[in-house]
């Protein structure tokens, strides 16, 4: 069953910067999709889109459609029912997502009260289930955020995440401030989630390594377009994309010593979003763009079975009709 699809979405946000470009996804229930990328490539936009969280002023074009329902055609009020109970987020830095001054089980319980889903007494009892769930004590939910490690603190975000038993989570960077064996223990806690209840995974990370190992598939995303989509090992061990090539060139792989001494990468930074360069978007940084690079944009087409990239140098492809654009506003 395919709980998200997302079609030729775009963002752009107040003074011409298109953060996305005609992005395309699907996500079946129990599968992982990673989202890869360097800073400024569209990765948490795009995951801000999937719940209408983006700041007033953004325009959207395209169609998100969770449970074959468009969310950028509800109404407010169905939005609000949508987050958490249809989908929830985590975000990266939990210290800075939680707030300070009320108790973690407070804050778990918070998001099942207000969708009504338990009286309080049930919803005190459900939050120390959801923190037993995640490895922590349910007595923990007296405890404040100052008060956890920050590998607790993330658990508590993915305890809240789970809270009003969504069928699809959004993780934008959860370990990123964690040390390597806490973060194994929150990916590994994640997918046993995921795996255990049948939920959609939605997981963003700079690092191609670790989605590699814990996603299906993985989409590479370079100056707001996905320019590479397959599943998940054959992406990270065989890219056809150069950029992809060069994203997982950068990570050191196990028992190659070549990989360790002379790490690959790739100079420079991802062209400005307000200021796209003509043609493809990668072509100044790509070590093999041919001259029609430069003048014409390159749009995902087949790569191998199940997978697709957008290169000149894997054929011709058509390019889709552009989606009209439209408001979205930010809510709380």
């Amino acid at each position: 069953m395919t709980l998200l699809e997302v079609r030729d979405l775009s963002v752009t946000y107040p003074g011409g910067a298109a953060a996305v470009r005609g992005v395309d996804l699907s996500l079946e229930a129990g599968r992982k999709l990673g989202i890869a990328g360097e800073s400024g490539c569209g990765k948490s936009t795009l995951a801000l889109a999937l719940l209408r969280l983006l700041p007033a002023g953004a325009r959207v074009g395209g169609e998100i459609l969770l449970h074959g329902e468009d969310v950028l055609t509800m109404r407010w009020g169905r939005v609000r029912a949508v987050r958490w109970a249809g989908a929830s987020i985590v975000f990266q830095g939990a210290m800075h997502s939680l707030n300070p001054v009320h108790r973690v089980g407070d804050q778990i319980a918070e998001p099942i009260l207000l969708h009504g889903k338990a009286t309080p007494a049930a919803a005190r009892k459900r939050t120390g289930e959801l923190l037993e769930q995640v490895g922590l004590p349910a007595a923990r939910a007296r405890a404040y955020p100052h008060e956890l490690s920050g590998g607790q603190r993330q658990r508590v975000m993915i305890a809240m995440a789970l809270a009003c038993d969504p069928r699809l989570i959004i993780a934008d960077e959860p370990t990123t401030a964690l040390d390597v064996m806490i973060q194994a223990q929150i990916l590994r806690l994640i997918e046993q989630l995921v795996s255990g209840q049948e939920l959609g995974l939605i997981l963003i990370s700079h690092d191609l390594t670790v989605l590699a190992d814990t996603c299906d598939r993985l989409a590479v995303m370079y100056a707001g377009r996905v320019v590479e989509e397959g599943p998940a090992r054959d992406v990270y061990e065989d890219a056809r994309h150069p950029y992809a090539k060069a994203l997982s060139a950068a990570f050191p792989r196990l028992g190659d010593p070549a990989s360790r001494f002379a790490p690959g990468g790739l100079a420079g930074d991802p062209p400005d979003p307000a200021a796209l360069p003509a043609g493809c978007a990668f072509h100044p940084r790509c070590p093999v763009a041919l001259e029609v690079c430069a003048v014409e944009d390159q749009w995902p087409r087949e790569a191998g079975p199940g997978r697709r990239a957008a290169c000149v140098h894997l054929g011709a492809v058509v390019p889709p009709p552009a989606g009209p654009a439209r408001d979205v506003r930010s809510t709380t």
